[in-house]
């Protein structure tokens, strides 16, 4: 029998690896140990997270690695979350995210929820196109903390604006808003009253945390 250690290096392992049939085994294994999800994520699937960031950071990883690592720790999760029935996985807050409405572009939207789960926030992906009031539909049902938006295109961006606008007519003045995407810009974020600009996925995590301080 395995002990918690080499579970826990099995979990990261997996995900360094995007071996999602070793993430799906070593979860169950953790499970079978009574290894709690906040410590599994931290110290296995977090931990592997975490080192991919640090090499997509340093140009010796690049997106679909980062896609595929994340697609190994969402499997270790979901077998947590199955065997957990009503309780919640712990989480350093609730993130609402999409594309903006008009936009159809994913890709770095993908890395930066991978990145935030890797980081213990519980992440609702919204998908593309979608429209401002089910952004604050989705902060109002999960009690989120932070809505964050991306935009690729200049025709999309006053989506963002939107976002905002609609967040002040909920009176959610408490969820804070992150935005990014290949024409957003930190002057953009800052004339449309937005809480925080993301110019690269690796960078969501300190943005995020900054937020939720």
């Amino acid at each position: 029998m395995r002990s918690k250690d080499e579970i826990l290096a099995l979990l990261k392992e997996a995900v360094m690896r995007y071996d999602k049939k070793l993430a799906v085994s070593a979860a169950t294994e953790a499970v079978r140990m009574g290894i709690s999800p906040a410590e599994a994520i931290e110290k296995g699937l977090g931990a592997g997270m975490a080192e991919i960031s640090d090499m997509f950071n340093e140009g010796r990883m690049f997106l679909p690695q980062v896609l595929a690592a994340s697609q190994a720790m969402s499997q270790a999760i979901n077998i947590y979350e199955r065997h957990m029935g009503e309780e919640k996985i712990p989480s350093k807050g609730v993130v609402v995210i999409g594309t903006v409405e008009g936009d159809i572009h994913e890709i770095g939207k993908h890395v930066v929820s991978a990145f935030l789960r890797s980081a213990g926030f519980l992440v609702y992906d919204l998908g593309k196109d979608v429209p401002p009031h089910l952004f604050t539909q989705a902060a109002k049902e999960m009690n989120a903390s932070i809505v964050g938006a991306s935009a690729l295109m200049t025709t999309t961006l006053v989506g963002q604006r939107k976002i905002i606008e609609r967040l002040k007519e909920e009176k959610l003045f408490n969820v804070k808003t992150i935005f990014g995407g290949a024409c957003c810009t930190s002057k953009w974020v800052e004339n449309i009253g937005g809480d925080a600009y993301c110019e690269c996925g690796s960078m969501v995590v300190q943005r995020v945390n900054a937020l939720m301080m």
